[in-house]
């Protein structure tokens, strides 16, 4: 356990990008080998065009990880939060640190994001992508990417996390991530079980289907738990569903970064009414 709060105390930015790379690799040469949809779409441009997103991401949470780094030293100094004023167990650290800042930093926001009009016009590029896959893990526009940071800190401070926790909780959120965004293939006797407490492929898929109430279930980011917590979590065939989002369909509107960067600025689109019939 020592080895593992030196080795995040003092992670350099190399190995965290190494991480969000080789994990983006390794999930990318696995779907193509086993993927759930095959689709005719130009997979490179797809990639592509996530991929910018993907960098505005990192660029956002480089410039403003001097407020998260302060904020934890402050945490900790100070004896502020949970963990601080709880117990001084390093593996209590652990298990309620990483539950509670994938409870406050990403289901929380996420919840929110679908529920509130302005935030879901910025999370909405994220729900746009019609071919779901590891890349669109991070097709956040910048300015989602600004509030899922000030959550994040939000839970730092709530929950007194030092440094390597929450190194160490943004590394396995971004494998996390990609892993339940890859388009891969998985038995249901290996999915059913790990859905028990992470978010899989097949669970976390349902939340990018195209229409309400579906997308508005399944929010979890790490662990799966939270969504039948808060009684969000739906089961659904996977190979019914249709990806995207009923207000922006049109292949202008979802593969041009320019659009994409403006529609959180846009005219806000209400959600099409469906009938009972049309359930999948």
């Amino acid at each position: 356990m020592e080895s593992i709060i030196e080795y995040f105390s003092t992670i350099t930015s190399a190995h965290r990008s190494a991480i969000l790379i080789g994990g983006l690799m390794i999930f990318f040469l696995l779907e193509n080998a086993l993927p759930l949809f095959t689709g005719t779409h130009n997979k490179w441009k797809h990639s592509g065009l996530n991929i910018f997103f993907t960098f505005t991401t990192i660029l956002v949470n480089f410039f403003m990880a001097f407020i998260l780094v302060g904020t934890s030293d402050w945490v900790v100094a100070e004896n502020v939060g949970l963990l601080q004023v709880t117990s001084d167990n390093v593996y209590y650290h652990l298990i309620v640190g990483l539950l509670a800042l994938d409870l406050i930093g990403a289901w929380l926001p996420h919840w929110i994001a679908h529920h509130v009009k302005w935030i879901w016009q910025f999370h909405l590029i994220h729900h746009t992508d019609q071919h779901v896959d590891t890349t669109t893990a991070n097709r956040h526009h910048p300015g989602e990417s600004l509030f899922r940071f000030v959550f994040t800190t939000l839970a730092v401070l709530v929950i007194g996390a030092p440094m390597w926790l929450v190194f160490l909780y943004q590394s396995l959120s971004v494998v996390l991530t990609q892993f339940n965004h890859s388009n891969l293939k998985i038995a249901e006797w290996l999915d059913n079980p790990l859905s028990y407490v992470i978010c899989t492929p097949n669970m976390h898929r349902v939340h990018h289907h195209y229409r309400q109430p579906y997308s508005d279930s399944n929010y979890g980011n790490i662990f799966s738990f939270w969504d039948r917590i808060f009684d969000t979590y739906l089961k659904v065939d996977n190979t019914k569903l249709i990806y995207g989002v009923d207000t922006h369909m049109e292949l202008h509107e979802t593969q041009s970064i320019g659009n994409l960067l403006k529609i959180p600025f846009s005219e806000y689109r209400p959600h099409i009414e469906y009938d009972e019939e049309e359930k999948l």
